[in-house]
């Protein structure tokens, strides 16, 4: 199928999540959250992640999830990165509680569009000190996409997390979970970068920022993606394809929020105050600008 068909096709088939600008939502992709490992890309924010989050869910923001939230690809049991990162997913699951959480899933994470392996593996999880099982996120539906349709203007925005345009991570993603696996894992231990990953090669960075780039001035529709690593936030009047970056970068997480009826792109990091006493915190990188001005006029 040709490229910018399936994401069509996603398009067409997404859940749609109405909004307006009372809405308040809070976009991250490529978490990584590992099994705690030397190869556990996460590890290093995983405080920065859950301040970020903690300050989103008493903010009252829906936190979208937008793909390769867990490293599915270098661990084979989804209980070990839940074992490992239990306070992140008790903060995920209050706010699925509370229907605040959407999740879609990308290629590292891919495993989660197959339905039973939701049932099984994130209904609930084996407490090991309480031994007993605890509720997680009961019938939780992963998605491919979603949309966020503007309940005033009727525009909509589609949510992807963007591998639909790498056939390596896409129609061949059960063999690039084998090669990371068993051959680029092993492999970076001695410093040996994936030449396979999309986030570090920046050839296949420009093909899928290009691919989506031309979904959006085709379809005259907004898009939000992850899967390159690269935060992107157009100026207004230029072809709005933005994308959130990843949670796993040496020194900070980057986001996009949408709030009050704006749009921006965030990053969290450790900062310092006068006094050398380090603290979490939250820059603006771009905007706020207003979403509707990023909104196709037909």
């Amino acid at each position: 199928m040709n490229k910018l068909k399936r994401i069509s096709k996603v398009f067409e088939s997404a859940q749609e999540i109405p909004i307006d600008d009372s809405s308040r939502i809070i976009l991250m992709s490529d978490v990584h959250r590992g099994d705690g490992s030397w190869a556990d890309d996460f590890s290093k924010n995983q405080n920065l992640y859950f301040a970020a989050l903690t300050h989103y869910y008493y903010e009252n923001y829906t936190y979208i999830e937008i793909g390769d939230g867990d490293e599915l690809w270098k661990n084979k049991r989804f209980s070990d990165i839940i074992y490992v990162h239990s306070n992140a997913f008790w903060l995920l699951s209050k706010f699925y509680d509370e229907g605040r959480l959407y999740m879609i899933f990308g290629n590292h994470d891919m495993v989660k569009s197959n339905a039973k392996f939701v049932d099984d593996t994130m209904n609930q999880y084996f407490d090991e000190r309480e031994k007993k099982y605890i509720p997680l996120f009961k019938n939780i539906k992963l998605h491919e996409g979603l949309v966020l349709r503007h309940r005033v203007t009727d525009h909509k925005i589609l949510l992807i997390h963007g591998h639909q345009v790498s056939f390596l991570d896409y129609e061949l993603w059960w063999l690039s979970r084998f090669l990371v696996r068993y051959l680029w894992r092993p492999l970076e231990s001695f410093g040996v970068n994936d030449p396979t990953s999309t986030a570090k090669n920046y050839r296949k960075k420009d093909a899928v920022e290009k691919k989506l780039t031309e979904w959006v001035i085709q379809e005259k529709h907004m898009l939000i993606a992850g899967h390159t690593h690269k935060p992107m936030f157009p100026e207004v009047g230029c072809h709005p394809y933005f994308n959130d970056g990843s949670s796993i970068h040496p020194r900070s997480i980057t986001a996009i929020e949408i709030a009050d009826g704006n749009i921006a792109l965030v990053k969290w990091s450790v900062k310092t105050k006068d006094d050398g006493t380090l603290f979490i915190g939250r820059d603006v990188l771009a905007g706020p600008r207003k979403l509707t001005d990023y909104f196709y006029q037909y």
